[in-house]
């Protein structure tokens, strides 16, 4: 059986930056194996990333079988850091509790325009964070544009099953 992550948990590496996604802007790295031993764990893991010296940001490390794991790193990243594909990096991580993701603004404006914040907040931990991190994840501002509208329909849609719930005594 696989333990959970220790929140908090600090981890660093080195690595060579490579091309994920052939035709694609999508870099990752690969995770050592003593890393992936140190977390207990095979599945994703949300982390607050830095790569080189640059701004944390939030990323899960993400599972490809074999008892592996890779980072991504965005091209915002690799552009504050001045990194290309092949370029040996550090990274540095601290493991975050599901329950650390931080809403990104643009979220929590939607779903407060539409009065669903209470809602979105009683998703499962898992969900909240699985939609956080689709919304960071977007590589262009139509694409963050619809998944944040996708947050706000299930926070929607989780309304819509509490009201149709029976009240309990």
């Amino acid at each position: 059986m696989q333990k959970a992550p220790t929140a908090g948990q600090k981890l660093s590496f080195d690595a060579d930056l490579e091309d994920w996604a052939e035709g694609m802007d999508y870099c990752a790295v690969r995770v050592p194996a003593e890393i992936t031993q140190a977390l207990g764990t095979t599945g994703p893991v949300l982390v607050l990333a830095r790569v080189n010296d640059s701004e944390p940001f939030q990323v899960s490390l993400f599972p490809v079988g074999g008892g592996q794991h890779y980072i991504r790193i965005k091209a915002q990243v690799r552009r504050e850091t001045q990194t290309k594909t092949g370029d040996r990096i550090r990274v540095r991580f601290t493991v975050l509790d599901r329950a650390d993701v931080v809403l990104p603004d643009d979220l929590v404006a939607a779903l407060r325009a539409e009065g669903v914040e209470a809602a979105f907040e009683s998703l499962p931990p898992g969900k909240r964070n699985f939609i956080v991190r689709r919304i960071d994840e977007a590589a262009k501002p139509e694409t963050r544009a619809k998944r944040i509208q996708e947050g706000v329909e299930a926070a929607h849609e989780r309304r819509e099953k509490q009201r149709d719930q029976p009240m309990r005594s």
